[in-house]
């Protein structure tokens, strides 16, 4: 099963929403954990490593691509 990276949330800004509302009153402690809890949530929904290690290497490219900009 391969990584999609285009658009598929049937409701991208529905989901936003309550991904921000999930954070609302935390601390940054707290926010980095329900982050890190709903990672490992997702992961084990998905299931496949080979995905899984596909989004993280996507996922750090854009971090470290988004670093060297600035």
């Amino acid at each position: 099963m391969p990584l999609v990276t285009t658009p598929n949330l049937s409701a991208a800004d529905d989901f936003y929403e309550a991904l921000i509302d999930a954070h609302r009153g935390l601390g940054t402690a707290q926010s980095h954990e329900l982050n890190a809890k709903l990672v490992l949530l997702l992961a084990n929904h998905i299931g496949a490593n080979e995905v899984l290690r596909d989004a993280l290497d996507a996922a750090r490219a854009s971090v470290v691509e988004h670093v060297d900009r600035h």
